[in-house]
């Protein structure tokens, strides 16, 4: 080591000292974005403190003041926690611009103030508009009516409205730490400097060879952050598709109950006797004007119902009976005729016989709708004609891209503080260290003792803590033994993390998924714990061999809690309803079967085919775990070994929890009758072999019971 080395700071006093310039940053942000607010002005001067620390702190701290900042001003504006996004990646601007140095000449400046605005105010214009569409903020509403008078675009308006308003806010920006740059002595600046060298000083001369590329290919650098920012943007990606799928399936399911509830109110509104009336003489018809008011009232009591009216279905046309005003739109006369859209075409027949049909999605003069007919009955219970209900889908479409944004601007913050960590973590735990052991052992120039004994000394004088594997390398590398051993153990325990941290997110998502249902309790433990028992009893008879592998019992065991994924897609109401379900109630919780299988399907396309064992058998025990032995069970009708011998597992486990489990419309049943139950059912329902294996280990099942508390003898309800 030269003598003159780059000392290792104070880590305490430096931490002190970036909290401290944090929190003023903090502090000038939000001020300084209230004063502004409060006179009025049209600049925003939120990114002042962000600016200063990224300069003198570096990126990590810049990063995470400009995310703090937008996620405190949101409780008072709670659209600015959207905008983080932008606030961050200037963050990396103005520290990128301090490295090369720009704030030393005008250009650069310029530059820098250009660069800022085009993400400040162009990227944001185009945030603002995926949000909102064509709605100026008070600080650009000037500029984007004079832009939009020029001739503009509401769109390019906006944009460049954005960029003058942001041009004179980040060249104050600017400003601010050109200033902070000339007053602040240049020695200061290593005090705020937080380094993370886990290791003995380096020269200047070895700390600039250490951060040189010294591979072949691709540095160790470059292959991490690859890494990291792939799984950050694969979680990111998934999280959020997951997410609007979910999003609109339940918009679009929530819209269609309401355009069913809106048009079944509205023909049970109108008296079908009248109907004739209604049609001849108009709002000279006796109830008439009453039944119109009524109307009026159930189409103002739901906001997102666009139009309600009533039609009599005839082969030229519909015959207007009632057609409710809108704020647009005046609705036709009664009896007047309206051509029939060709959407609804192939439905004539249908409604020409008087038949209901299901909602339906049409794209026609008034706009693109959702729209839901129901009969109205005469008291001869003949159809007189149709109530209809019509949502705007526009809207819905509007809402999704909206819900996108949101969450891609969201997770893109937080993806470049993960890549931020991630990198500075890289750099000092595994990059420097591992550079140095390299220039290190490139030391080695004659094969004698004597040179040999000097490098090793060169090496310990490396002294590594990074006390993580990088240590236990640096040593290894030190001794010249048991390195393999050590590095193998090393892999060993990190796939157990792995495997454990994915047991342990599958596990949290099935709870997500079971804290919907108030009945469950701790349905996905206990069934994970059965079919283990079940397994393990059937290797022991000696059934399934040839099936029951170590790796089969171990994903049906690790992929056991996603069995009951599909209730996701199950309304609340249904899950937790008290009494029994209707057909259609049951045919709804039915088909979480099938949506759990869709749901595994998804997630199965975004992983490697090597590594999704245990998911595919979690689609089998989402998907067949309702089936039945006799072919008498659900969604498809399998029997026998046709049934994926998983599922037949699950379906002793699922259907014995369920018998002891009380219920908000039951007592659980006393173990013994739970017992005697599956040993009725085997054959029918169940796996004869499968449920003889259960109740031969009735004492490890009592364990579990036990330890759920399911064994109490309180006599079952009838």
């Amino acid at each position: 080591m030269s003598e003159k080395t780059i000392s290792n700071p104070n880590h305490k006093q430096v931490i002190l000292r970036l909290v401290a310039l944090s929190l003023i940053g903090l502090a000038v942000n939000l001020v300084g974005a209230e004063i502004v607010s409060a006179l009025g002005l049209s600049i925003y001067c939120d990114f002042i403190g962000t600016a200063v620390v990224a300069a003198v702190g570096g990126p990590l701290p810049g990063i995470v003041i400009g995310l703090l900042t937008n996620i405190l001003r949101s409780i008072s504006d709670p659209v600015s926690v959207f905008y983080g996004t932008i606030s961050v990646i200037n963050a990396l601007v103005i520290s990128f611009a301090i490295k090369k140095k720009w704030f030393k000449k005008a250009s650069g400046m310029i530059l820098t103030t250009l660069i800022l605005a085009a993400f400040g105010g162009g990227l944001g214009s185009i945030l603002t508009w995926l949000l909102y569409g064509f709605q100026a903020e008070p600080a650009t509403a000037g500029l984007v009516g004079a832009f939009y008078q020029a001739g503009l675009s509401p769109l390019a308006a906006e944009f460049w409205a954005s960029m003058v308003i942001d041009l004179l806010d980040k060249a104050i920006v600017v400003a601010v730490v050109v200033i902070v740059l000339c007053i602040m002595p240049k020695a200061m600046f290593k005090q705020f400097q937080l380094s993370g060298l886990r290791q003995a000083p380096l020269s200047p001369e070895e700390m600039r060879l250490a951060k040189q590329k010294l591979s072949r290919s691709l540095s160790l650098r470059t292959k991490l952050m690859l890494m990291i920012s792939i799984a950050s943007l694969v979680i990111a990606t998934a999280a959020s598709v997951i997410s609007f799928v979910i999003y609109h399936n339940t918009t679009i399911a929530d819209h269609t109950k309401l355009v069913e509830t809106a048009a079944t109110m509205a023909s049970n509104i109108i008296d079908g006797d009248k109907v004739e009336e209604f049609l001849e003489k108009g709002e000279a018809a006796d109830g008439y004007l009453d039944t119109e008011k009524i109307l009026v009232e159930l189409k103002e009591s739901a906001p997102d119902i666009s139009y309600v009216y009533a039609y009599r279905v005839e082969e030229d046309g519909y015959h207007v009976v009632f057609d409710i005003d809108t704020e647009n739109l005046q609705g036709g006369e009664p009896g007047s005729i309206r051509p029939i859209e060709d959407d609804f075409l192939p439905y004539l027949p249908v409604l020409l016989a008087g038949e209901d049909i299901d909602p339906v999605s049409c794209d026609d003069s008034f706009g693109y709708l959702l729209t839901d007919y129901e009969p109205v009955y005469d008291s001869n219970g003949v159809v007189q004609c149709y109530a209809g209900a019509d949502v705007e889908m526009a809207q819905i479409r509007q809402d999704g891209i909206r819900f996108m944004t949101q969450m891609i601007s969201l997770f893109l913050a937080y993806i470049i503080l993960v890549l931020a960590i991630g990198f500075w973590m890289a750099e000092y735990d595994i990059v420097l260290p591992v550079n140095a052991m390299t220039l290190a052992a490139t030391a080695f120039e004659r094969q004698d003792d004597e040179s040999m004994e000097e490098s090793v000394e060169r090496i310990k004088k490396l002294d590594i803590r990074t006390g993580d594997e990088i240590e236990n390398l640096y040593h290894a590398f030190t001794q010249m033994t048991e390195n393999n051993l050590t590095y193998l153990e090393d892999i060993e325990r990190k796939n157990e993390t792995i495997n454990e941290m994915q047991a342990a997110l599958i596990l949290v998502l099935a709870d997500m998924v079971e804290s919907r249902d108030k009945n469950t309790g701790d349905h996905v433990r206990k069934t994970a714990a059965y079919t283990r028992i079940i397994m393990e009893e059937l290797r022991k008879e000696g059934k399934f061999t040839d099936e029951l592998t170590d790796e089969f019992i171990s994903d049906v065991v690790y992929s056991a809690p996603l069995h009951d994924v599909g209730k996701i897609n199950v309304p609340d109401a249904i899950l937790n309803k008290p009494g029994k379900l209707t057909d259609e109630e049951f045919d709804k919780m039915k088909s979480h079967t099938t949506v759990g299988g869709d749901i595994i399907d998804r997630v199965i396309d975004t992983v490697p085919e090597s590594d999704s064992g245990y998911l595919q058998e979690a689609r089998r025990l989402a998907l067949y775990h309702h089936e039945k032995w006799n072919g008498a069970g659900y969604p498809t009708g399998l029997a026998g070994e046709e049934i994926p011998l998983s599922a037949r597992i699950m379906a002793v486990a699922d259907v014995f929890d369920a018998l002891v489990s009380t219920r908000s419309y039951k007592k659980g049943f006393p173990f013994e009758k739970a017992m005697d139950i599956i040993r009725e059912s085997s054959g029918t329902h169940f796996d004869p072999d499968v449920a003889q294996a259960f109740l031969n280990a009735e004492d490890e099942v009592r364990k579990v019971a036990e330890e759920f508390g399911q064994t109490d003898d309180a006599p079952e309800e009838g």
